[in-house]
């Protein structure tokens, strides 16, 4: 029996969003009461919804060409659709706390703990249940994230990509410009603001699947998260 894990936000006006990115705003566009004439009607049906957000809104991927000036040719829609389905392992992360960095002796250890080998191509998310603990508050914005010796470790493994609960993959002033540019150099991307990891532990190899709309010269976009069980 196939099991589908949904690990993708939901999407709302005034959603938290990374500072300095676009808020969200959703409006109803247009209503069956409208279209259909109906007037003084007690019950208001949306039918089109109009949104407003930028491509790194809630759960989403970054395109090549987001991580540095020298990749800009490389944008989303120019990414292979292999990309975004891949065989996919978590590991336990967490104990890290707020601001702390994830070094490459812990990632390893998590490995272990988890009896699992990253293999080239995977996604590897990074459980470290930050997003229970602290969406909606004013923790949220500062959670734990890699340092650069792990991003560089990933890159030599070959992988596709790694995923992360947080707004961010390093930690905002310490190595998340960094991180962004070594997944740029040795190509490969991440995700962030993943939920339902913890769902994950403990349960071996998955599918993973998180396909980007196809946005021309996009430099990122939201994406539906998921793994799947067989």
């Amino acid at each position: 029996m196939v099991e589908i894990i949904d690990l993708s936000q939901e999407l709302f006006s005034g959603m938290p969003v990374y500072k300095g990115m676009p808020e969200v705003r959703i409006n109803m566009h247009a209503s069956h009461e409208e279209w259909e004439g109906i007037k003084n009607s007690s019950v208001v049906s949306p039918s089109v919804f109009k949104l407003e957000l930028g491509e790194h809104t809630g759960t989403h991927v970054d395109g090549m060409n987001h991580m540095k000036r020298e990749l800009r040719g490389q944008s989303i829609d120019s990414m292979p659709l292999s990309t975004f389905y891949t065989p996919g392992i978590c590991l336990d992360l967490s104990h890290k706390g707020k601001e702390e960095l994830i070094n490459l002796k812990e990632v390893k250890q998590a490995l272990t703990n988890a009896g699992q080998e990253i293999r080239a191509g995977d996604t590897v998310l990074l459980y470290t249940d930050h997003y229970r603990k602290t969406y909606g508050t004013e923790n949220w914005p500062i959670g734990p994230g890699i340092d650069t010796e792990v991003a560089l470790w990933f890159g030599e493994q070959k992988i596709a990509a790694f995923g992360v609960e947080t707004m961010a993959p390093g930690i905002v002033g310490k190595t998340n410009k960094e991180v962004h540019h070594i997944c740029g150099d040795l190509g490969f991307t991440h995700y962030e603001n993943l939920i339902n990891l913890h769902l994950l532990i403990g349960r071996g190899r998955f599918r993973f699947i998180g396909f980007p709309l196809r946005i021309r010269g996009g430099t990122g976009s939201p994406v539906r998260a998921v793994a799947i069980f067989e």
